[in-house]
């Protein structure tokens, strides 16, 4: 069994507020290597840590569930109501996402649209950043949920170079890494992740995937039988993700999502293009 992430997670923004004023004091460390990055679902990556200091943590705890996410992008509008949630109920900081809505314009007019791609850690089954995390914080929860150990996270950021989809990033003030962890102190009391009740389109969908009677699974279940079916994101990686999607902003967004080395961030709206787009 991994260890709990309760008292870590508990811990996160008292941790925060006592280190802010002593942030500029703690070494920067450096989390990319110079040249090109070797792709995550390389079995021999550079970065893997060997199999028996991993594949305990990479198992999670037998409780009989299976969690996982069904995103409908036919449903979303793009609010950032999920981040807003996301952020307040993590103290994220600003500038830095655990999730992030991540959109690309399509089209001529008079026909054009904007698609919108609500993202997250994957929650992979067979996860990279367990495997190249050289302090042992990175583990499986029950239910499968990747989840860091805050008491042992050392910031080393292996986890940022590896995971395909640019899920984690190193927190500014603690100096750790931060991802999301399917808010697992509102779920093993009950309650879905916060950005879920957040979306006002219910495009999100969390629970049980060995429930065939849950809400994600009977979502799955619809949208395999409509045109769109379902699809997951970078499945050519064999991390095995545990987010399903459906509709066309999946394929047509896909290549604005973050790589190994990258984290989510502003820049990924292409915020900061819109006044060189005017200019044009």
């Amino acid at each position: 069994m991994g260890p709990s992430m309760s008292e870590p997670n508990g811990n996160r923004r008292e941790f925060l507020r006592n280190t802010t004023a002593a942030a500029a004091s703690l070494p920067i460390i450096a989390t990319a290597n110079d040249g090109e990055q070797p792709t995550a679902d390389d079995a021999q990556h550079p970065l893997f840590q060997p199999q028996e200091f991993w594949q305990d943590r990479i198992q999670p705890p037998d409780d009989g569930q299976r969690l996982g996410w069904f995103v409908d992008t036919r449903r979303c509008f793009g609010c950032h109501g999920c981040e807003v949630s996301c952020k307040s109920e993590n103290d994220v900081p600003l500038g830095n996402y655990i999730r992030q809505t991540i959109y690309k314009d399509t089209g001529e007019h008079p026909q054009v649209a904007r698609l919108f791609l609500p993202m997250s850690c994957q929650h992979c089954e067979d996860a990279p950043c367990i495997k190249a995390c050289p302090c042992g914080a990175l583990h499986k929860e029950a239910g499968g949920t990747v989840a860091i150990d805050y008491n042992t996270c050392c910031g080393h950021g292996t986890c940022v170079e590896v995971c395909p989809y640019g899920a984690i990033y190193l927190d500014p003030v603690a100096k750790q890494a931060v991802k999301c962890h399917n808010c697992y102190h509102r779920t093993e009391q009950g309650m879905e992740p916060a950005c879920v009740p957040t979306c006002p389109s219910q495009a999100l969908y969390f629970g049980d995937l060995n429930n065939p009677e849950s809400s994600v699974s009977k979502a799955i279940a619809d949208a395999e039988q409509t045109d769109d079916g379902v699809t997951q994101l970078r499945s050519e990686k064999g991390t095995k993700p545990r987010m399903w999607f459906t509709g066309q902003a999946a394929v047509e967004v896909e290549e604005r999502v973050p790589r190994e080395n990258e984290s989510y961030s502003p820049e990924a709206y292409d915020i900061y293009n819109w006044g060189d787009k005017q200019d044009r």
